[in-house]
Order: structure tokens, then sequence, then C-alpha cells
């Protein structure tokens, strides 16, 4: 009874923002009464569609579930930037009257505007989210780094999101580029999928394919916990990843050593306790003379503890760099970082824009990424 109440007040909201949609953009279109009826039906169906969208990873099985799936998420992109360009036109419209500046025609034109470049934002979006991602080369000056590990590389992806609209191939071409990279190691920084084992097992499969010298590295991000952390943590092990949950591995080359650590996600104890993410623990007993100590942690606001528990670099994703305008503008409402190489005292944490995607296939102006992160001296 709750989550069907739950699902009401969704679609009643989402209701209320397509009328506010509606009539701000429909009556200053002048579009006659075909027009306006026209109008009214495709805002209703992009209320049951978002609403599709934002259900989709649970979607049961059918013949119509993958192509409802597509439409619902493309539907949310789409409705996002409708949304925010009728808030943007309302205000600038407000500033005009405000400064006595209005113009003839400036109703009808920017409410026209507001849909064509909705459109267009989202279409553009869909081919950057869907193209492979590009490579991003990141060095991180290291202080006393020992000659053997000059050049030691770590490429690193996250949040793929593999589910409703990421498939097998998508994931397959991603493998191939990440081991043509070449590197030292691998490492995956959590939410790599949208649902469960049991549906989504065939296209995770080209994981088992990832190979570098020192391994393939795994820590969960929130979204494993969302579909059944236990579960895919077995499920990863069996295709040949080391699943790190708050413990380490030591690497070395020559004389010279460098940890991998890696935490579970910085929300996990809200579903398993005994997840507790905890960067002390991942870096207990390490031999002494480890020159390098690398943590891998989904979110990025496990930096500060991180750098207490005296690790020198931190690869973390969660953020999408923000995916698309305007939740770019919220993601520092939650975490220290958007993206990019930063320090938190004497550590360097990178945030990766992720390697796929969540939600709408829609990526504007945070391109997705396959970092190849290289160590070297200060």
């Amino acid at each position: 009874m709750a989550r069907r109440r739950s699902s009401v007040s969704v679609l009643a909201i989402l209701a209320l923002l397509h009328l506010y949609i509606g009539l701000r953009l429909l009556p200053a279109m002048e579009v006659g009464v075909v027009g306006a009826v026209l109008g009214i039906v495709l805002l209703a169906a992009s209320a049951g569609l978002v609403r599709i969208g934002l259900v989709a990873p649970s979607l049961r099985r059918t013949r119509w579930s993958e192509p409802l799936a597509w439409a619902g998420l493309l539907a949310m992109g789409l409705f996002s930037s409708l949304l925010v360009l009728t808030l943007v036109r309302d205000l600038v419209l407000l500033v005009m009257h405000l400064a006595g500046a209005g113009k003839p025609g400036v109703m009808r034109d920017s409410a026209i505007a507001v849909p064509l470049v909705a459109l267009a934002v989202t279409a553009i979006g869909f081919v950057n989210a869907r193209r492979l991602a590009r490579v991003v080369k990141v060095e991180v000056p290291i202080a006393g780094l020992p000659a053997p590990l000059h050049g030691y590389s770590i490429a690193q992806i996250s949040d793929i999101h593999v589910g409703p609209t990421i498939k097998r191939p998508y994931l397959n071409a991603i493998v191939d580029r990440v081991n043509g990279l070449k590197a030292d190691a691998i490492a995956i920084t959590g939410d790599l999928v949208d649902g469960s084992v049991q549906r989504l097992a065939p296209h995770t499969e080209p994981l088992k394919r990832l190979a570098a010298p020192d391994g393939t590295f795994f820590v969960t991000g929130n979204h494993e916990y969302y579909s059944g952390a236990e579960q895919w943590v077995a499920e990863l092990r069996r295709l040949g990843l080391r699943v790190l949950m708050n413990e380490h591995v030591i690497c070395r080359r020559d004389d010279a050593a460098i940890m991998i650590a890696g935490v579970t996600d910085y929300s996990a104890q809200h579903f398993n306790p005994l997840h507790k993410s905890d960067p002390q623990q991942a870096a207990a007993g390490a031999p002494s003379g480890v020159a390098v100590r690398v943590l891998l942690a989904h979110q990025p606001r496990t930096a500060p503890a991180a750098a207490e528990a005296g690790f020198d670099l931190q690869l973390s994703g969660h953020t999408h760099g923000g995916q698309f305008f305007p939740w770019n503008l919220f993601v520092p409402l939650q975490q220290p970082f958007v993206a990019g190489l930063n320090r938190v005292k004497s550590l360097w944490v990178y945030t990766s824009r992720g390697t796929g995607y969540w939600g709408p296939p829609k990526r504007f102006g945070a391109p997705s990424e396959i970092t190849l992160v290289t160590l070297v001296p200060a």
C-alpha cells in the first residue's frame, strides 16, 4: 500500500511539473486549438513515460520492457531540459519586465525556442552518452617515488551503470579500450550495475577479459547496494576481479612496493552495518616501506578519512561530473569535488566523470572517460 501511495505521489508531482510547462509555453506559442491539444497529449505522455523511466531497472521482463525503458529514460532526459529551460525563460522574462525591456514577439519566440533547444541538447547528449568514453591521461606527482615505480599506471573506469540501456556490447567496447592501455593495474570504482545479478550477469561477463599485470580491482558504489551488493561481490569474484572491502593488496616492482587498497561505499553501513567504509582498516597491517598508498573509494567525500589514514592518492567516481546541466551545480552540495585532480592535505584525489551514465542516456558538458593515472616523481 505504501509503495502504491508513493507511486501515485510521484506521478502527481510529474503531472504538476508538466502542467507548469504546458501553461507557460503552449498559450505563448500561439499554435491554435489543434497545436494546443497535441501539446497536451505529448506532455501527458511524457509524464507517464518519465514515471516508467524512474523504475526502469526493475521493470518486469517482457517483450516490451526494453523499449519502454528506453522511451522512459529518453523522456526523462528531455523533460529535465524542458523544465530547466522553462524556468530559465520565466526568470529572463521577469527580469526583462522589471527592466522595461520587453519586446513584441519575445513571448512567442522564446516559448518556441524552449522545446527546440531541449530537443537539441537531448540529441547531442544522447550521442555523447552512447559513444565510447575517451581516454583521459592524468599524471600524479608523488614525493620520493622510487625509480621502479616511475610511470606506474592504473586504468580507472567508474559509474558504468550496466542496466536498462547499457548492455554487453557497450561494456565490451570499454573492456577492449582499457586492455589496450596496457596499464599495470585496473581499478573499477563502483556503480558498475543497476539491477540484479540474475538480470545482468550476461551483460557483465566481458569483465572477465580485463587484464593487467597486477590485476583488476573493484570497490562497491551505492548502486551495488541498491542492486544486491553481496550477490554482486560474489559474481565479480567469479569473473576474476579482486573485490576490496576495507582491505589492501601489495604490488611490487623490484624492491619497491605500492599498496592498492579499497573501501566499501561511503553509505554502505546503511544497507549492511558490517560493510561500513573504513580507510584505516583498509590500510591496517601494511608492511613497512610501502612507497605509495592508493585508495579506491567510490565517493570523493571519503577523502578526509583517507588523508588521515595516510594514503597518497584516492581514485573516486560517483559524481558523473554532473552528467548534464543543471545537475553539476548540485554535486558540490554533497561532494567536495565534481571532477578532476584535487588535493586534501597531503592526499591527491582524482574524481572520474564516469565511463557510462545513469538514467537518461544523456551527457552534456560532462564527457565520459576512461582514466589512465600515471605516477610520476614530484
